[in-house]
């Protein structure tokens, strides 16, 4: 069997930048087991699986150990191939997936807009032990919120983001949960960092889903509701983020990095 591929730099700012996504375009949908073993083949943080379905597709996203229920740099990655390459002339299309239900990525001149559902953060309402520690903070974070079984700790300035050296052996003790550390910008909005080592991903480069629960946060904590954001990765990646009426639009360009067959 081969399968059409692409490898797409998503949330970049130039080449070399941004979440590295796969996207494989299917004719039906392969079992589970064949599609975590071509996701383990493309060895990236993320591979977006496509079926087309009449005038949208049906998408599923699988990192290299197991499926997820939501990813943003990879529905970006999906969305542009679907625009630049299957369904030339059209400005928006829309994915189905089994869990996160209708989701839609539409041209925005050089940019891409995706529409997400809001995720509300809660206040954590007991301190895992040992998590301050795991993250390689030096003291207890401000806030401790959750959302979408992640933990997001809440720090007071971009340094301490920067400087945290994450123990990831320690992070997949918490297992099903991950963890995201943010705080304000010195330029942006508020910065962060995600760190799934569970899930096969140490740290993520940039990480759409998260920002669906830290837009309604920093929309709420600074009064606004556009607002930049930059993920403090190696590679590093920039999103604009807008909440409105329960759902987050999350902004940013994407590069095609390479177009080929997948042999299976």
């Amino acid at each position: 069997m081969r399968i059409p591929l692409f490898h797409v730099d998503a949330f970049a700012q130039g080449p070399n930048s941004g979440n590295r996504a796969a996207v494989c375009l299917l004719d039906s949908w392969l079992d589970d087991a064949w599609l975590r073993k071509v996701a383990a083949e493309n060895n990236l943080s993320a591979t977006a699986f496509l079926v087309r379905d009449r005038d949208r597709y049906q998408l599923r996203w699988f990192t290299t150990r197991c499926e997820i229920r939501l990813c943003g740099h990879a529905t970006l990655a999906a969305g542009f191939v679907a625009l630049e390459v299957m369904d030339l002339g059209r400005n928006t299309v829309q994915f189905e997936n089994h869990r996160a239900g209708i989701l839609t990525v539409r041209r925005a001149g050089s940019f891409f807009v995706m529409e997400f559902p809001a995720l509300i953060p809660h206040p954590c309402a007991k301190r895992p032990p040992g998590l301050t520690e795991a993250l390689g903070l030096e003291k207890d974070p401000s806030e401790l919120l959750e959302a979408n079984e992640t933990y997001i700790a809440v720090l007071e300035n971009e340094a301490r983001v920067k400087l945290s050296v994450p123990n990831f052996s320690r992070l997949i003790d918490f297992h099903p949960h991950v963890a995201a550390i943010t705080a304000p910008g010195d330029r942006e909005d508020f910065v962060s960092r995600y760190f799934a080592p569970s899930y096969g991903v140490l740290e993520d480069t940039v990480t759409g889903s998260v920002h669906c629960a830290l837009t309604p946060y920093w929309s709420q904590r600074l009064g606004k509701t556009q607002l930049s954001a930059r993920q403090l990765s190696e590679r590093g990646g920039q999103l604009w983020c807008e909440l409105a009426d329960q759902r987050v639009y999350l902004k940013g360009r994407a590069i095609l990095t390479m177009q080929g067959t997948l042999a299976i």
